[in-house]
């Protein structure tokens, strides 16, 4: 499921519009927002703190609730793997730093924490997302058989 129709042109989001995509495409991330806003989500993404705080969004509503778990399972739900990926996919080349730092530190770097997970992701990652994750794993000197190692 994605918001982009296959094989269409991704125009840049709009850095506010960057919450309310989370939460459209992964909604399994609301409670993690409502937590961290202590309001309902789907107010809190709409807030300009959402956007501003868009390092605590992804990793504290995204990637460590949602994305590194299912990363980790020996059982991952294929379809939200595929959905947050898409929503990655959707941010990873923003031409904004704030965004495009997001990305790196708080979703693609956090794939170095633990053995496999760059792996794991590989199978779901679209096609920019994979060559900027290629770029980090060069930056950060790792080698990985069937990525970037023969």
């Amino acid at each position: 499921m994605s918001d982009t129709p296959a094989g269409d042109p991704v125009e840049e989001i709009p850095v506010k519009e960057i919450p309310p995509l989370l939460l459209r495409m992964v909604p399994e991330s609301a409670d993690s927002i409502a937590e961290m806003f202590r309001r309902p989500a789907e107010a809190a993404v709409l807030t300009e703190d959402a956007a501003v705080m868009l390092y605590e969004l992804l990793a504290g509503c995204f990637t460590t609730p949602v994305l590194l778990p299912q990363l980790r399972s020996d059982n991952p739900d294929t379809r939200l793997l595929t959905r947050c990926w898409d929503f990655v996919e959707r941010i990873v080349d923003h031409s904004t730093e704030h965004v495009g730092g997001a990305v790196y530190f708080e979703v693609l770097d956090q794939l170095l924490l633990d053995r496999g997970l760059v792996e794991a992701s590989w199978l779901y990652m679209k096609e920019r997302t994979r060559a900027r994750t290629l770029l980090m794993l060069d930056d950060a000197d790792v080698r990985l058989p069937g990525i970037n190692r023969r």
